[in-house]
C-alpha cells in the first residue's frame, strides 16, 4: 500500500463507528493539565476543529497545570485543604499566593461588559487582608492563574470573558468557604478532598468551553458532582469492612454501569461537550480508589459509553519510543504496540496510560491512541490488542502502517501542519516493516531513584517460614516491590526509592529478625519490553553480554511470567549508558549505527 493510499483510509471512520442514525463517529480526546495550561490556542483553534468535519468530538480536560503538576491546580488545591487543618496561632503571610490587590484580579473587566461593574465590585471585596489564612493565599493563587489563563483564552468576546471571570470568582468562593467550614470542624475526609480537588477539573473545562466558543465552536460544559448518585440509585452498597484501598470495591459492573451513563449524558449535548475528569464522589474516596489518573479513566469511561471510534490522549510527546529520545538520539516513534506492552512499559519508567484505564477501554475494542499537541499531524501511537495476522502468519503492517489491522485513525488534522519531530508517515511504515522482519523488541526503558534491599537467611527458621516474614512485614509496612529474585535463603526486592526514612529503617530492624539486611541506593531498572521476545531465542543473553561489554555491572535480574519483558538492576551512574547500548545493540533499524551518538563507549557491540 502506498503511503497516499494509508492516509486515506486512516482518515476514513473504521466500519461500524458511525451510529444507526447516520451520525458522525465519536473521537474521545483527553488533555492533560500542562496541555491546557500551555497549548490551549493549539486545542480550540486548530485540533478540535479540525476533527469536526467527520466525528463528534467529547473533550475531557485534567485541571490546568503550568510547566509541572507539582506546580499545577490539583496540586495547590490539595496544598489548600492540609493548609486548612493547620493550627495557625498568628496571622501568616504565606509567599504561595499574591493578594488579589496586587495581582492580575485587580484589572478591571472589559467597559463593555454588562458584568463588569458587578464583577469589578466583587473583585475589590474579596482582596486579601494581612493575616488571613494561608490556604486564603492558595486559593487566591489558584484564583489569579485562571483569571489571567482566561483573559488569554477569550479575546474576541468581551461578554463572553465577563461571564467565565464571574464564574471563576463564583467557584473559588464556594472553595473558600467550604474550606472555611473544614476549618471550622477541623476535619477534611478524603470524599471532602475529592470535592476539592474537583474544583480544578471544573476551572479548566471553564476555560476550553470558553476558549472554543471564542473562536466560534459550539461547546459546552458537563459536569459530573452527581454522576455516581445516578449510577448506584438506591443500591449503594454499604461501606467495606476492610480499608479504604480495598481496589475490590469499585467492582467493574460499577464502572460498565458509569460508562452507560456518561454515555447518555454526554451524546445529549449539541455542540462539543467539554467534561470535567472528576467524576463525583466515588464510595471510599475517588483519590483513595483510582488515585490521581481519574481523569484518564473517565475519558476511557466516555468513550466506551460513546462506542467511540477512537480515545486520544494528547501529551507534549509524540507517541511511545523505542526509548527515551532525550538520552537516546536514535530512538524512534513505535506506531502501534499492545495493552501489555504499554502495561509493561509504565510500570518501569515509561509514563503511557495507568493499565486500569487502558483495560477499559481495549476490552470494548476502543483503540487508544497517544499523540503530540505540538504535532497534531503525527499519528502518535495506537494501543490496541493484537496485529492482524495475514495467511502466511505473519503480522500484515502494511495494511496500513500507522495502526494495527482492526482499527483506522479518525479524520487526522489538514495536512502541512508542521511536525516538530521531523519525521514522516513513509519513514514510519519503513521501521515497522523492518522492525518486524528483524523480529526487534519493542522498547528499552530506565525507571531511576531505586534502591535495592537485599535479606540473607540467618536459617534460624525454615525456608517458607523465611518468604512469609518478608513478605508479611513488607505488607505490613506498604511496600511495593517493583522486582525481586529469591533463592531458598536468599531475597533481593528492588523498589522506589521514596521511601520515607524512618519507614525505611523500622522495615530493616524488623527484617534482621530473620536474617542479614543490606540496602543499595542510587540504583535504575533498565527494561526490556516487546512481545516479539516471546519469540526470540538469545535475546536475554545479548542483552546482558552487552551490558558486560560495556561494562555495566548487573546488581540483580528479573524476567516477567509473560515473557515480554527482561528487567535488571544497575547503577543509576550507568543507566544512559546502558539504555544506549541496549539501543544500539537490539533495536537498531540498521545493522550498525553510523556513529555513537549517545556517547562514546570504547567500541561497538555488534
Amino acid at each position: 500500500m502506498s503511503l497516499e493510499a494509508a492516509q486515506a483510509a486512516a482518515a476514513a471512520p473504521a466500519d461500524g463507528a458511525a451510529l444507526a442514525n447516520g451520525e458522525h463517529p465519536w473521537v474521545v480526546q483527553k488533555y492533560g493539565g500542562t496541555s491546557v495550561g500551555k497549548f490551549l490556542p493549539a486545542i480550540v483553534e486548530s485540533i478540535t476543529p479540525s476533527y469536526l468535519a467527520t466525528n463528534r468530538v467529547a473533550i475531557v480536560c485534567s485541571a490546568r497545570s503550568g510547566n509541572t503538576k507539582a506546580l499545577g491546580t490539583t496540586s495547590l488545591l490539595l496544598q489548600a485543604a492540609s493548609q486548612a487543618m493547620m493550627h495557625e496561632d498568628s496571622p501568616t503571610q504565606s509567599n504561595s499566593g499574591t493578594p488579589l490587590s496586587n495581582s492580575v484580579v485587580g484589572t478591571t473587566p472589559p467597559a463593555s461588559s454588562s458584568l463588569a461593574g458587578s464583577l469589578s465590585a466583587r473583585l475589590a471585596g474579596l482582596n486579601t487582608e494581612n493575616g488571613a489564612p494561608s490556604y486564603y493565599q492558595t486559593v487566591d493563587r489558584i484564583l489569579n492563574e485562571h483569571l489571567a489563563a482566561a483573559r488569554e483564552a477569550v479575546r474576541h468576546n468581551d461578554e463572553l470573558l465577563a461571564q467565565l471571570e464571574a464564574s471563576i470568582v463564583d467557584d473559588c468562593d464556594g472553595l473558600r468557604e467550604f474550606l472555611n467550614a473544614a476549618r471550622i470542624i477541623h476535619e477534611v475526609s478524603p470524599r471532602s478532598r475529592d470535592i476539592v480537588m474537583g474544583i480544578g477539573e471544573k476551572l479548566a473545562c471553564r476555560l476550553v468551553v470558553a476558549a472554543l466558543q471564542d473562536a466560534g465552536v459550539s461547546a459546552e460544559l458537563v459536569t459530573l458532582e452527581n454522576v455516581v448518585e445516578e449510577v448506584l440509585g438506591d443500591a449503594a452498597p454499604a461501606p467495606p469492612v476492610g480499608p479504604l484501598e480495598d481496589a475490590t470495591y469499585l467492582d467493574q459492573t460499577f464502572y460498565d454501569n458509569l460508562a452507560q451513563v456518561l454515555g447518555r449524558r454526554v451524546s445529549a449535548c449539541s455542540g462539543v461537550p467539554v467534561i470535567t475528569g472528576y467524576f463525583g464522589n466515588v464510595p471510599g474516596s475517588l483519590l483513595t480508589q483510582v488515585g490521581r489518573g481519574y481523569t484518564d479513566l473517565c475519558a476511557a469511561l466516555c468513550a466506551v459509553g460513546l462506542r467511540a471510534s477512537e480515545l486520544q490522549i494528547w501529551k507534549e510527546v509524540d507517541g511511545v519510543f523505542t526509548a527515551d529520545p532525550r538520552k537516546v538520539p536514535t530512538a524512534r516513534l513505535v506506531p502501534s504496540i499492545t495493552p501489555e506492552e504499554a502495561a509493561e512499559l509504565t510500570y518501569y519508567g515509561s509514563e503511557v496510560i495507568h493499565p486500569f484505564t487502558m483495560e477499559q477501554a481495549i476490552k470494548k475494542l476502543v483503540p487508544i491512541r497517544i499523540k503530540n499537541v505540538q504535532n497534531p499531524s503525527g499519528c502518535g501511537t495506537v494501543i490496541f490488542p493484537d496485529h492482524h495476522t495475514g495467511s502466511a502468519g505473519t503480522e500484515d503492517v502494511a495494511r496500513d502502517p500507522f495502526v494495527d489491522g482492526h482499527v483506522e485513525q479518525p479524520a487526522t488534522p489538514a495536512p502541512g501542519t508542521p511536525s516538530l519531530s521531523g519525521g514522516n508517515g513513509a519513514s514510519l511504515c519503513n521501521s515497522v516493516v523492518s522492525s518486524v522482519q528483524r523480529k526487534l523488541p519493542t522498547a528499552v526503558t530506565i525507571k531511576d531513584n531505586v534502591l535495592v534491599l537485599n535479606v540473607h537467611s540467618n536459617r534460624k527458621t525454615i525456608s517458607h517460614s523465611f518468604f512469609a516474614r518478608i513478605f508479611g512485614t513488607l505488607n505490613r509496612f506498604g511496600i511495593v516491590v517493583d522486582l525481586i529474585s529469591t533463592s531458598e535463603v536468599h531475597v533481593s526486592m528492588a523498589m522506589a526509592a521514596a521511601v520515607r526514612p524512618r519507614t525505611l529503617e523500622l522495615l530493616c530492624a524488623e527484617l534482621e529478625h530473620v536474617g542479614t539486611v543490606s540496602v543499595l541506593r542510587n540504583m535504575a531498572i533498565l527494561s526490556l519490553v516487546g512481545k516479539q521476545m516471546r519469540h526470540m531465542v538469545g535475546v536475554a543473553g545479548r542483552m546482558f553480554s552487552t551490558l558486560a561489554e560495556g561494562n555495566v555491572n548487573i546488581e540483580m535480574i528479573s524476567q516477567g511470567a509473560n515473557e515480554i519483558n527482561i528487567s535488571c538492576v544497575i547503577h543509576e551512574s550507568v543507566a544512559k549508558k546502558a539504555l544506549n547500548l541496549i539501543h544500539y545493540s537490539i533495536l537498531e533499524l540498521s545493522p550498525k549505527p553510523t556513529n555513537m551518538q549517545g556517547g562514546s563507549f570504547g567500541r561497538s557491540f555488534f
